[in-house]
């Protein structure tokens, strides 16, 4: 028999922000030294804008600054202040084992994973000591694959994300629910009137 599975995203979806964007401007904020990356972060944005460069490779031209920083010690300090935005309906008991699957990278949701109780974690790969993505950034279609790289013979349930645009390729994966995240509000929604036949 398969394992049944829920999937949730991460950002606007258990938690009210984008972590990855906030941790960044948190280690600006913090360690002031490291805004000597932003001329890296700042010509990866041009790059990207003129399509020279994808967005995986802007996003780990933003973590360049993690080899400046006590990184373990920052991102403790980021939950200690961020954990509060958790929407409180992700407390509640689940129905059945979940897996959450995220493009934020997986240095700063191990924590999160932790202090929030979650099972099943799939997120961003970076080398930790200097930012680089190790694959592909987990987001569309990459967290299908990843999902099933991990759990090669599962059902999915129910999908919960904010994400109407990016996270189709999950949203088609529900045998049950589909539910939109809008402003820490569940709103379930018929998949084939937001998008049409699987």
């Amino acid at each position: 028999m398969k394992k049944e599975l829920d999937i949730y995203d991460f950002d606007h979806t258990i938690v009210s922000v984008d972590s990855g964007t906030r941790f960044v401007i948190y280690c600006f904020l913090r360690y002031p030294w490291t805004l000597i990356t932003l001329p890296i972060v700042a010509v990866g944005g041009l790059l990207t804008a003129i399509g020279v460069i994808g967005f995986t490779q802007f996003k780990q031209r933003c973590y360049t600054f993690v080899r400046l920083i006590p990184l373990e010690k920052a991102v403790r300090g980021f939950w200690d202040i961020f954990e509060k935005r958790v929407f409180p309906w992700w407390y509640e008991e689940k129905e059945r084992e979940f897996v959450v699957i995220s493009a934020s990278p997986d240095f700063l949701l191990e924590e999160a994973k932790g202090r929030l109780g979650i099972e099943n974690l799939i997120s961003t790969r970076h080398n930790a000591k200097t930012g680089r993505i190790i694959g592909e950034n987990c987001r569309d279609e990459e967290k299908v694959r990843r999902l099933y790289e991990e759990f090669p013979d599962c059902k999915i349930v129910d999908v919960y994300s904010d994400s109407l645009k990016h996270d189709r390729p999950i949203f088609s994966l529900a045998t049950g629910k589909t539910v939109h995240i809008q402003n820490g509000e569940r709103v379930e929604f018929n998949y084939k009137e937001v998008y049409g036949e699987k």
